[in-house]
């Protein structure tokens, strides 16, 4: 791939890209050698990309794939917006401190867990580009559920394969709070059935669908599902098996929601300020039809 240079950040997924502007339109080989490296490696980021705007990127979402619309606008406003904020910095340059009601709902990023696979068809990737972040904390953890399932005995691989998980977001988002979700944002996205192991066309590698949107397993039971549906999201996020991302102006990241498991770290909000605005590509089908 002659116009990119290509870091590998860890041994098993995750690389560092540059040598191109993601912010100019970009060519039909641009765009598949692009998902080329979204197979391979899972984990991109493109730093110094200044020249992002929610236009641009936007229209860069449009290039990998159909944008998906933030699940909350939808459900509680009943209207569509692909943009969802990271961050505390709102419109009008004013910052949320600690005691925000939307600070509070942000922890709920700080589980593991995979982009909207509460939805019927779940995010294929999500791409965050930075503008202001913190000097201290912030930082947001990944980790790969492709190489954790390599890493499981055949046996236990053979036992997983057929599975299905239920995701639901109202139980993960309780998590934070009992009254995180609304009324209408929660009958908006009533559980739904996923793969628990999934494989990706392009190379059939097989991966585990887990994190903190799974509320148990179907025909298991809550507690024995939820037992062994800890033990791999713990399994997965092994220190050695996690990148972790210290965010940076001018950073633009995408993630494969399909084979990577992500987690938040805290922040000071009173003390600092932080900007990302995120958008995604949606899935497909859902995970039963793949």
């Amino acid at each position: 791939m002659p116009s990119f240079s290509v870091e590998p950040l860890h041994e098993d997924f995750g690389a560092s890209i540059s040598g191109i502007d993601m912010a100019v339109t970009l060519s039909d080989e641009i765009v598949a050698q692009v998902w080329g490296l979204i197979d391979e490696y899972s984990f991109l980021v493109f730093p110094h990309q200044f020249s992002f705007n929610d236009e641009r990127q936007l229209a860069f979402t449009r290039c990998l794939g159909s944008p998906e619309p933030s699940h909350v606008a939808k459900g509680e406003e009943s209207k569509i917006e692909y943009f969802g904020t990271i961050g505390n910095v709102q419109e009008d340059g004013t910052t949320i401190g600690n005691d925000h009601r939307k600070t509070r709902f942000l922890t709920g990023n700080n589980l593991w867990h995979s982009d909207a696979s509460f939805k019927p068809v779940p995010a294929a990737l999500s791409i965050m580009c930075a503008y202001e972040t913190p000097s201290e904390g912030g930082e947001t953890l990944y980790a790969s559920t492709r190489t954790a399932y390599a890493r499981l005995d055949a046996d236990l691989q053979d036992m997983l394969d057929p599975q299905i998980g239920i995701h639901d977001y109202t139980f993960s988002r309780s998590k934070v709070s009992p009254d995180a979700v609304s009324p209408s944002l929660s009958a908006s996205l009533p559980p739904v059935r996923q793969k628990l192991v999934r494989k990706n066309p392009s190379n059939h590698r097989k991966n585990l669908f887990i994190g903190s949107h799974v509320r148990e397993i179907e025909g298991m039971g809550f507690e024995k599902s939820r037992e062994l549906l800890d033990q791999l999201v713990e399994h997965s996020t092994d220190p050695e098996n996690i990148i972790t991302h210290a965010w940076q102006p001018g950073d633009l990241v995408i993630w494969d929601n399909r084979c990577l498991i992500h987690r938040g770290v805290g922040y000071d909000a009173d003390k600092h300020r932080r900007l990302m605005r995120q958008t995604r590509v949606s899935g497909r089908v859902s995970s039963l039809e793949e």
